[in-house]
């Protein structure tokens, strides 16, 4: 069976038998146990050695040592002169000689104890399936995501291309991102039916990404068979009547410059009265009338053209210009009673953006092109000629105004639900674009409590790159920034926060690790609200050419046995963006809380410290505005105490669920998902 499917089966607890018992079945069982705490609560007879390979390939056992091997206990003791010695030592004999061994002992180090690894862990139940159960699993979820409107992440995308061209077939697929990649990647023209002819500009930015590594698509420089593939996908959107004309020529100048570059010759009548448009500059986009009321003042006439034209979600997604244009209170309760559409994904991203408003602070702007953020912070020269403002006296309104849009939408559509507390704390998975996949990961903005008598080890380890950095950014709610890095430490020794050191040790592998105490961190640094994990490639490379995986531990204040130690990993993801920095997490040090980003960077940047944080203020305190517990309050028909009595279980906890009845947990992204665009 594919590598995918086992390591997204592993994520939801299963392992998988295609041979049924197995003659190893007992020391298997051992291996589990002894290794990851994996207790086998099913099945068990059938478990294989195959499997304790799975759980080292997601959970990790030969884990490269970091430059301090005895990493944390031992280097506690020495002082910050000796520590810069020892990072001296280190570089010299890398670099100067060539030397990518594996890691030693500092130096300067004392004699050290280290004991047996003895620390209490949770144990990770398991069952094992056969074949026929797993691949029913596998593409169950892969109709899931297909079914999803929004772009997957490189981790999901891969399982469904890897099902499709496995024969899984595509009966639907919402998100128009998907549709075009997979067209992009098996060159099946039925997939077409899933697409608009203005679509096509966005097949032509993944090929132009994809395979000749640009952003830019006015610069094409396409091979002869990705041109013949834009032209047969021209050719079978008009032959589908699937030509949203008016909407291409929002964009003339670009198709202009693609049926030129491609060669397009029109197959049929209704392809050459486009061409013909586009290349003498006839027709006028949908946006022509609306944008002409605007400019005249008319914020009323404007959103009617835009209703007629466009639709009610776009109405929607115009909100916030239509509300900054308003110049009386009844120009803004016109725009916010003619608010019609019931589209749930961008009602919440609206009352996202209005529940963390801030009209009086300057505005981050995210852009996500592949899977990539990019943010532009507001200038206070670009503050004080802003005219897309929205009164605060208006705000309130249109959060009430949304909210009640929202659960008019959901109400009555899961019968009886039981909700579990812990569900306020999971965010919903608008942004399912991820730089990562892999154990234990949930939606971007999502948080889980973390135990005050643990200490985190955050840790990145990597294959085929020379070196990558692991490192943590205070974030202060007055926007100051306290930057943990390779760079910083040296001069750091106290303060409840140790880094092992700057490990670079080629393409043997490395590794790089921090201790977080919380108590004695926040003693020292009072002024830090958060703090963010960063990942960054040193090197002058991406994350998705070399193999890179992070995540964290739960250990022990004073913790035994080996720096890695795959029974306290609590999650391990692979980090596989086309870029060269990543935010993995964060910690609330006000809640004790973790709080899951996983976003790529689209940035170049490859020190940490050098990029702002305040973008990420909208993952941080997303669940304050709306979470998944709102949404199945929302979506009740009532709301029960006892599980046993509901239709629909909102838990991830072991609770009893009733025949028949469906359990949603925090991990079941792709279902939530699928709640928002019924």
């Amino acid at each position: 069976m594919d590598q995918r499917y086992l390591d997204h089966l592993f994520t939801r607890g299963f392992f998988v038998s295609e041979k049924g018992p197995s003659d190893h079945a007992g020391e298997t069982v051992l291996s589990l146990a002894k290794l990851f705490n994996i207790q086998v609560i099913e099945h068990g007879e059938w478990a294989s050695l195959d499997m304790v390979r799975v759980a080292e390939r997601n959970l990790g056992v030969n884990v490269p040592e970091p430059f301090y091997r005895g990493f944390p206990e031992s280097v506690r003791s020495l002082s910050v002169e000796q520590r810069l010695v020892d990072q001296i030592l280190h570089y010299a004999r890398t670099y100067g000689l060539g030397d990518f061994s594996e890691a030693g002992h500092s130096p300067l180090e004392g004699e050290v104890v280290r004991s047996c690894f003895d620390e209490k862990t949770p144990i990770r139940p398991f069952r094992i399936i056969d074949a026929s159960e797993a691949t029913r699993l596998v593409e169950e979820q892969a109709h899931l995501l297909l079914a999803g409107s929004r772009p997957l992440s490189e981790g999901d995308y891969a399982l469904v291309l890897a099902c499709v061209r496995d024969g899984l077939v595509v009966d639907a697929c919402g998100s128009k991102d998907t549709a075009t990649k997979l067209l992009m990647d098996t060159k099946d023209l039925d997939l077409t039916r899933f697409l608009q002819l203005s679509d096509v500009l966005r097949l032509v930015e993944h090929i132009q990404f994809s395979h000749y590594g640009s952003t830019d698509v006015k610069k094409l420089s396409f091979a002869n068979q990705d041109r013949k593939l834009v032209c047969k996908v021209i050719d079978a959107l008009f032959e589908r009547d699937a030509a949203d004309v008016e909407r291409c020529f929002e964009k003339r100048r670009l198709w202009a410059g693609l049926l030129h570059h491609v060669h397009y010759r029109p197959a049929s009548q209704k392809a050459a009265a486009f061409v013909a448009d586009i290349r003498s500059k006839r027709g006028r986009s949908a946006y022509a009338a609306f944008e002409a009321h605007m400019e005249r003042g008319e914020v009323g006439e404007a959103l009617l053209s835009l209703e007629r034209s466009k639709g009610a979600a776009d109405v929607l997604r115009h909100l916030n210009y239509l509300l900054s244009r308003c110049v009386t209170e009844d120009d803004a309760r016109f725009v916010l009673d003619h608010l019609q559409s019931r589209n749930r994904i961008v009602l919440i991203q609206l009352l996202l953006m209005y529940g963390l408003y801030d009209p009086k602070t300057p505005r981050t702007f995210v852009f996500t092109s592949h899977n990539m953020v990019r943010t532009h912070l507001e200038t206070q020269e670009e503050v004080a000629r802003r005219r897309s403002a929205v009164p605060e006296r208006w705000v309130g309104a249109a959060v009430e105004h949304i909210r009640s849009l929202l659960a008019a939408s959901l109400r009555n559509t899961l019968g009886k639900v039981y909700v579990d507390e812990g569900m306020r704390r999971t965010a919903l998975p608008l942004k399912m674009a991820s730089s990562m996949s892999g154990l234990g990961l949930l939606p971007t903005g999502s948080r889980i409590p973390f135990p005050a008598d643990k200490k985190l080890r955050a840790f990145t380890y990597w294959e085929l790159v020379d070196d990558i950095d692991l490192s943590v950014i205070g974030l202060s709610d007055d926007g100051r920034q306290t930057e943990f890095s390779w760079r910083s430490m040296a001069f750091r020794r106290l303060g409840g926060i140790v880094f092992s050191g700057d490990q670079t040790s080629g393409y043997a592998g490395g590794s790089e690790y921090f201790d977080i105490y919380l108590p004695k961190f926040k003693s020292h640094y009072p002024h830090i609200h958060y703090l963010v994990f960063c990942d960054n490639v040193y090197s002058m490379s991406s994350f998705d050419s070399c193999l890179c995986t992070a995540g964290f531990m739960l250990r022990e204040k004073r913790d035994g046995g080996k720096v890695f130690e795959p029974k306290t990993v609590a999650s391990s993801f692979g980090v596989t963006c086309p870029s060269r920095f990543a935010y993995l997490f964060a910690l609330d040090l006000v809640k004790n809380e973790f709080v899951w980003l996983n976003v790529a960077a689209g940035s170049t940047e490859n020190v940490a410290g050098e990029t702002r944080l305040a973008f990420l203020q909208k993952y941080l305190r997303s669940t304050e505005v709306i979470s998944l517990y709102d949404l199945a309050m929302m979506a009740a028909t009532e709301v029960v105490d006892d599980p046993l009595e509901a239709d629909v279980v909102f838990s991830d906890n072991e609770v009893p669920v009733p025949d028949g009845a469906e359990r949603i947990g925090s991990t079941d992204y792709a279902r939530v998902l699928q709640l928002l665009q019924a």
